[in-house]
């Protein structure tokens, strides 16, 4: 075996990676997701993708496909609803399996992406580690002995759906109220800068300008007042929620990544403090880290997956 497929289905684009065993990406490339009439096409649209790129390879040395996703996927490969691509519950392994004639291992996008960061990214060396990610929303993945912790229906590493504040009126995404989505993620930074700007009358470069998460971090490194006290909010909820999944899982370290993470170390400066006043002293010791991957951290994670089957064989 020499080679293995890794897929990251996005609710817009289907992005491929051809690797060799050894972490290193040949080649990738993007296809459109089309997710009409409840996604029916895009396994198939992959399928036909990377069945056009294998007539130039040797198929006996290729060790399989891996693929994430955007929904609970379980370590069976089966998805209970993945609602941005009209998926309802069915096996994605099997499915996949059944129109490449290729072995298939499929996990959840923000999981796989974690293995990617382990295995080639920001968590390189460590066995026992959370991967976070801040986007518009928060995801997270969860590590253990170089695992994917998938749990029992694929919900596993749903850090973003932490309750983290019982005064919260506002409805998440989920449905719930006071998760830490609302506070930690892109759009969560900027809806607390918004309500420091309308609770206070002080100076700030915010004031009269686009108010986003990278503004807000770029006015931190200004040593913006009121941006540093929306920072410190951050901060606080992350740090603690942090400490809440140590308590769980003990990891060696946690990795940062999503665009809110373009910001740099200033976020782990504003986490830590709180993550070890919160902790228990046992994980205290943790490590903060960036991720390094970026966008293609799901790509290698879906590599990793279908190696890690392979070596389990």
């Amino acid at each position: 075996m020499k080679y293995v497929f890794g897929v990251d289905i996005g609710g817009t684009t289907v992005k491929i990676g051809l690797f060799d065993v050894e972490g290193n990406v040949l080649d990738k490339w993007e296809i459109p997701t089309r997710t009409e009439n409840d996604g029916e096409k895009i396994l198939p649209d992959v399928a036909d993708s990377i069945r056009e790129k294998m007539k130039q390879m040797d198929k006996d040395a290729i060790a399989g496909v891996g693929v994430g996703a955007p929904g609970p996927i379980d370590a069976g490969g089966v998805v209970h609803r993945a609602v941005n691509l009209g998926w309802k519950t069915f096996n994605v392994k099997e499915t996949l399996e059944a129109l490449i004639n290729l072995p298939v291992r499929a996990g959840n996008d923000a999981n796989v992406a974690a293995l990617g960061e382990m295995w080639m990214g920001g968590g390189k060396g460590y066995k026992d580690l959370v991967v976070v990610t801040l986007g518009t929303g928060v995801g997270g993945g969860i590590i253990v002995d170089g695992r994917m912790i998938s749990g029992s229906t694929g919900a596993a590493g749903e850090i973003g759906h932490i309750h983290v504040d019982d005064t919260e009126t506002d409805v998440c995404n989920c449905g719930n109220k006071g998760c830490l989505e609302q506070f930690a993620s892109a759009t969560g930074i900027t809806r607390l800068a918004n309500k420091k700007l309308a609770s206070t009358d002080m100076d700030s470069v915010l004031r009269g300008g686009e108010v986003s998460a990278k503004t807000v971090f770029d006015a931190v490194k200004a040593r913006d007042p009121l941006a540093m006290e929306v920072a410190e909010q951050f901060g606080k909820y992350l740090g603690d929620a942090l400490a809440a999944v140590a308590g769980v899982v003990n990891p060696e370290a946690f990795v940062i990544g999503g665009g809110v993470s373009k910001a740099g170390e200033v976020l782990i400066d504003y986490i830590r403090p709180h993550y070890e006043k919160s902790v228990f002293h046992g994980c205290r010791e943790a490590k903060f880290a960036l991720a390094t991957l970026g966008n293609d951290a799901g790509i290698y994670g879906a590599a990793k997956l279908v190696l890690d089957a392979v070596a389990d064989r």
